[in-house]
């Protein structure tokens, strides 16, 4: 049942109920709040708060949906205005067992929606559904449903704003993994900056630039043809430099093949744009921490470098982190018109073999997510998930051929990675320029 927030009843005149009738009132109220279907019974522990959240879109990076989980009764998520349907979701760790719900909506409420639970965050089961509300509290109560994640799906707004939640509670028995910890976000993005700029309306990389700008993330990496034709020292400076360079101090970048197309030479106008950003061990590859993850940043144009295939085996046996992400210009697998590069499959053997988790490429210019896998293209549960981000500005290209293990693809909508991680923990989102979530990725555990 749903409890709606509401004034109290204005008092009789005081101490004028008899004794035994105010007697009677405080059991049958005891007794009424001891009911396991009552908003503040005994038996509901709230298992949210804190958790990993994701959303259909945001207004912008200051209204999050991990806001409307963080315990503080001010600060709120807020969807993209005007468009229907929309959703927040939040992960409760395996298994959790929900019995109540409270929503504390903003101004901009939904008049239609439903409070869902799905153990994969693809199917999903109905636990409430509101089609005439009005805002302000609702309190679902006596609810069963067990499962990882549950998600407010809104279907009609109630203004003509979008949808803005203070408060998503849920309460019930948690799964069995603690809260993680040391969550962080980065945005990935590849092929980048076409040699264009926002005085024309069709340039994208300005729109993605904005957009990774909103998301706010700790740093951003991109995934090689960060500057097209040539990637000339002059074209980073009329074009990447205009968009994508506002956060250059923050940005881990790798090279892809437009970048060695530079007449000054292989790699010179791109090593002379980001300088010791792009060469922080003095080679185009290279490894840092953030949390308990390791990043590698290769260079795929030359996985036939005995010297870089080294570096990597030496750089993965000395990690100490429990999460590993490598990321690189060529993918082993794409749907894409450039399909899959073999280039890559001595490099996937080697991280496959250290337990690596996750694989981002650029060259294909769409999205597209695989599920685990290893070297040799078999679906495997210790396996590398391999995420192609290509649309970061350049023109986009068809998907021709969809590869074994693909499950999602996306051409010809611009956009970023929102890569959410954990210490032990990561998912992801591919957000449109028009700050729309086009694809959220599985929660996967670090092997």
């Amino acid at each position: 049942m749903r409890l709606n927030a509401s004034a109290p009843p204005r008092p009789t005149a005081p101490n004028r109920l008899p004794l035994v009738l105010t007697a009677v009132l405080m059991l049958v109220g005891g007794l009424l709040l001891a009911l396991p279907d009552r908003a503040g019974a005994a038996a509901d522990v709230l298992i949210s708060q804190g958790r990993p959240a994701t959303s259909s879109s945001v207004e912008d990076s200051t209204f999050g949906p991990e806001k409307a989980f963080d315990g503080v009764s001010t600060t709120r998520w807020a969807s993209a205005e005007g468009i229907d349907p929309q959703w927040i979701r939040v992960d409760l760790g395996p298994s959790a067992t929900v019995s109540r719900v409270k929503l504390v909506w903003e101004v901009a409420h939904a008049k239609a929606y439903r409070v869902e639970i799905s153990a994969d965050g693809t199917t999903w089961t109905g636990l409430a559904t509101e089609t005439a509300g009005n805002g302000g509290t609702d309190d679902w109560t006596g609810l069963t449903g067990t499962g990882r994640y549950l998600r407010v799906y809104g279907t009609a707004r109630g203004t003509p704003y979008g949808y803005s939640l203070y408060t998503v509670e849920v309460y019930g028995t948690a799964g069995t993994t603690p809260p993680p910890t040391g969550a962080f976000t980065v945005v990935a993005a590849g092929d980048i900056a076409a040699q264009c700029t926002a005085s024309s309306s069709s340039c994208a990389h300005p729109k993605t630039a904005a957009l990774a700008q909103r998301i706010a993330p700790s740093f951003y990496l991109t995934m090689g043809d960060n500057q097209y034709d040539d990637a000339r020292l002059s074209d980073f400076r009329n074009y990447y430099d205009k968009t994508w360079g506002a956060f250059k101090a923050k940005t881990r970048p790798v090279p892809g093949n437009h970048e060695s197309y530079d007449p000054a030479g292989a790699f010179a106008g791109y090593k002379s744009y980001f300088g010791s950003i792009a060469y922080p061990q003095g080679k185009p590859y290279y490894s840092y921490d953030q949390g308990n993850w390791h990043f590698i940043a290769l260079d795929s144009n030359s996985f036939d470098d005995s010297a870089q295939i080294q570096w990597l085996k030496d750089d993965l046996a000395r990690n100490t982190k429990g999460c590993v992400a490598a990321y690189f210009h060529h993918p082993l697998y794409s749907s894409g018109g450039h399909g899959n590069d073999p280039v890559s499959k001595p490099v996937w053997q080697i991280l496959y073999a250290a337990k690596a988790d996750l694989v981002l490429n650029g060259h294909d210019h769409h999205y597209e997510r695989f599920a685990p896998q290893n070297a040799s293209g078999q679906a495997a549960a210790d396996g590398i998930v391999e995420i192609v981000g290509g649309m970061g500005g350049a023109e986009p290209y068809d998907i021709e051929t969809v590869q074994p293990h693909s499950q999602k693809r996306i051409s010809g909508t611009y956009g970023v990675l929102k890569l959410d991680l954990t210490d032990t923990t990561y998912t992801w989102q591919y957000v449109g320029t028009d700050n729309l979530v086009k694809d959220s990725g599985p929660t996967y555990t670090c092997h």
